[in-house]
C-alpha cells in the first residue's frame, strides 16, 4: 500500500511537471520556475508573495558550520504559499523562538502579474533583516508598501547567533580557507546568488539589485560591501543603523570567544565533531544574548569595515547611510521594562560606565563635561543620547564620509520625534522619539511586533509616502531624487544630511554638532 502511494505522487508530480506554468497560473495561483523547480505564490492584492523558497540546502549534521550547499531540486510545483521555518533563536521583541536549523528559506515580493509579459524588468531589493546577528526573521517585513512603487523586494533569512558566527580552531583547520565564523554572511551571499540566477523569471532585473538591512541587517551591508565574495552580486546599497561596529574582531580572538562557548556548552574536546553533536537547545541555552559581529577571516572580511571604507577597498556601489535621531532610546526603554524602574538621577554615572565598558572616573566626566543632567528632561533621554551619539551617530557620519570619497553617497537620519513605539508597552517614563528601528514601520508594513503599530498620522503618512518613494528611486536609479520629492542632496564636503521628518524631509547641516562627535573624537 505504502509504495502504491509513493508511485501516485510521483506520478502527480511528473504530470503537474509537464504542464506549461502559465496554464497552472491560469488556473489560480501565480506559478513561476526556478533552477530547482517551479513555485506556487500567492496574490494579495496588487502583490504576488512567493513564500519560504529554499535557497541553500538545510546546513544541518554534517554541513552545520560550514558555508551554504546547493538546495535539491524538487519534481512537480513546490507550494509558496506560506513562509518557512526561521532560524534558531531564543524569544524576544525582535522575533519568535525557533529551534529549526532547517532555516534557509528567502521570500520574492512582486507587483501583480509581473512575470506575465511586462515590457521591462524591475529593480530589485533584497532585505536583510536585524536583530544584532543573534535573533530576528523575515517574516515580519511585508514589503507592500516598496513593491507598490515598481520594484520586487526579496526577503531572507539566514543562519544567526553561534550557528550563524561561531569561529573556533577546529573549524578552521577544516576549512580550505582557513577561515571559520561568518556563516551567517555566506548565507547572504547565497541568496544573492540565487537572486542572480531566478529572479528574470519573476520579472526583476539581476543586474540592478540593491541590498539593504537595518541594525545588525545594516552591519551586514557594510560587510557585504567590504567582502571580496560578494563583488557583483548588487548594484546599490542602502545601510539603517549598522554603522554601530566599524571595527570587527580578528580571527584569533573570535575563536578564542568560540573555544570558550564550546567549553561552556559541553565540548571539553574542542573538537568540531562534539560541536556538531550539540542540540540546538544547547547551543542557545550557552551563547551571547547580546549582539554578535563577523570576524576578520581573510575569506570573507578581509578588512574591517571602517578601513576598507576608508581606503576604497570595497565594492563600489551607490550608498544611503543613515541613522534615527534617538538610536539608544531603545535600549534605555529596553532595560526599564525589564527592571520595571526608570533610571534614576543616581544611577546615572554607573549606567554610563555600564553601558560604554568605561571606568567610573571616565564616566563621570563624560556625564558631567558632556551630558550633564541638567541639559535634558530625565536621565533615561541623557542616557540615551551618549549612546546614540558615540554608537550610532558619529560613526554613521564617519562612514558617509568615507564612502562619499569613492561612490554617491547619501546621508540621512530618521527624525520623527513621535514615531510609535512598536516593541515594549505602556507605560514607559520618557518619550522613545526617534528610536532605533522605529524607520522601519514608514517602509514597511510591519507584522507580528510585540505593540501592533497604529494608524499615522497624516504628516506620518506624508513622511512613510516620501521615504518608501527614496528608497525605491535610489533602487532604480542609484540616486533616490525625483520630481516632485524633496530634494536630498549627495554627501559631500558641505556635511548635508536628509532629515526624515514629518511631514516633509528637509535637508539638514550640524549634524556632527548636534550629536557631539568632537566631544567623542569622532568629527
Amino acid at each position: 500500500m505504502a509504495s502504491g502511494r509513493f508511485f501516485i505522487v510521483i506520478a502527480t508530480a511528473v504530470a503537474l511537471a509537464s504542464v506549461p506554468l502559465a496554464a497552472l497560473a491560469a488556473a489560480g495561483s501565480p506559478v513561476v520556475a526556478t533552477d530547482d523547480g517551479p513555485v506556487r505564490g500567492t496574490t494579495v492584492g496588487q502583490v504576488q508573495a512567493f513564500l519560504g523558497i529554499p535557497y541553500a540546502a538545510p546546513p544541518v549534521g554534517d554541513l552545520r558550520w560550514r558555508p551554504p550547499q546547493p538546495n535539491a531540486a524538487w519534481q512537480g510545483v513546490r507550494d509558496a504559499s506560506k513562509f518557512a521555518a526561521h532560524c534558531p533563536q531564543a524569544a524576544s521583541p525582535y522575533g519568535l523562538a525557533s529551534t529549526t536549523e532547517d532555516c534557509l528559506y528567502l521570500n520574492v515580493f512582486t507587483p501583480g502579474k509581473t512575470n506575465n509579459g511586462l515590457p521591462h524588468l524591475l529593480p530589485v531589493m533584497l532585505w536583510i533583516h536585524g536583530g544584532g546577528l543573534v535573533v530576528g526573521e523575515s517574516d515580519g517585513y511585508d514589503p507592500t508598501p516598496l513593491v507598490a512603487n515598481g520594484v520586487i523586494v526579496v526577503t531572507i533569512n539566514y543562519r544567526l547567533a553561534e550557528l550563524g558566527f561561531l569561529a573556533h580552531p577546529a573549524l578552521t583547520a577544516e576549512s580550505p580557507q582557513g577561515a571559520s565564523g561568518n556563516y551567517g554572511l555566506m548565507d547572504q551571499q547565497a541568496a544573492m546568488r540565487w537572486v542572480q540566477r531566478n529572479i528574470r523569471h519573476f520579472g526583476g532585473d539581476a543586474s540592478n539589485v540593491t541590498i539593504f538591512g537595518e541594525s545588525a541587517g545594516g552591519l551586514s551591508t557594510h560587510s557585504q560591501l567590504v567582502s571580496p565574495l560578494a563583488a557583483g552580486l548588487f548594484h546599490k546599497a542602502i545601510v539603517e543603523s549598522g554603522a554601530y561596529s566599524l571595527t570587527q574582531p580578528s580571527l584569533a580572538a573570535a575563536e578564542a570567544q568560540g573555544t570558550a562557548f564550546a567549553a561552556n556548552a559541553g565540548c571539553a574536546s574542542q573538537t568540531a565533531a562534539c560541536l556538531r553533536s550539540l542540540s540546538v537547545a544547547t547551543i542557545l541555552a550557552n551563547q551571547p544574548s547580546s549582539t554578535m559581529v563577523p570576524n576578520l577571516d581573510n575569506f570573507v572580511m578581509p578588512m574591517s569595515v571602517g578601513a576598507a571604507l576608508s581606503t576604497g577597498a570595497f565594492n563600489r556601489v551607490p550608498v544611503i547611510e543613515g541613522s534615527n535621531h534617538d538610536e539608544w532610546r531603545l535600549f534605555v526603554a529596553q532595560t526599564e521594562k525589564a527592571t520595571g524602574v526608570p533610571l534614576t538621577a543616581a544611577s546615572y554615572i554607573p549606567a554610563i560606565a555600564a553601558t560604554l565598558g568605561v571606568s567610573p572616573a571616565f564616566a563621570t566626566f563624560i556625564g558631567t563635561v558632556g551630558y550633564p543632567l541638567a541639559s535634558y528632561p530625565s536621565p533615561s533621554v541623557a542616557l540615551g543620547a551618549i549612546g546614540t551619539d558615540v554608537v550610532f551617530s558619529c560613526n554613521a557620519r564617519i562612514a558617509a564620509r568615507s564612502l562619499s570619497q569613492y561612490v554617491p553617497t547619501f546621508q540621512y537620519e530618521f527624525n520623527d520625534p513621535n514615531a510609535p513605539m512598536l516593541y515594549f508597552a505602556p507605560p514607559i517614563s520618557f518619550p522613545t522619539g526617534a528610536y532605533h528601528a522605529s524607520e522601519l514601520t514608514y517602509i514597511f508594513d510591519l507584522v507580528g511586533t510585540p505593540v501592533p503599530p497604529p494608524p499615522f498620522t497624516a504628516p506620518q503618512q506624508q513622511l512613510s509616502a516620501a521615504m518608501a518613494g527614496y528608497w525605491t528611486q535610489f533602487a532604480k536609479s542609484g540616486d533616490p531624487n525625483s520630481t516632485g520629492a524633496p530634494t536630498w542632496p549627495a554627501y559631500s564636503v558641505s556635511d548635508q544630511f536628509e532629515s526624515l521628518q514629518p511631514p516633509t524631509p528637509v535637508t539638514g547641516t550640524g549634524f556632527a554638532t548636534a550629536h557631539k562627535c568632537a566631544f567623542w573624537g569622532l568629527s
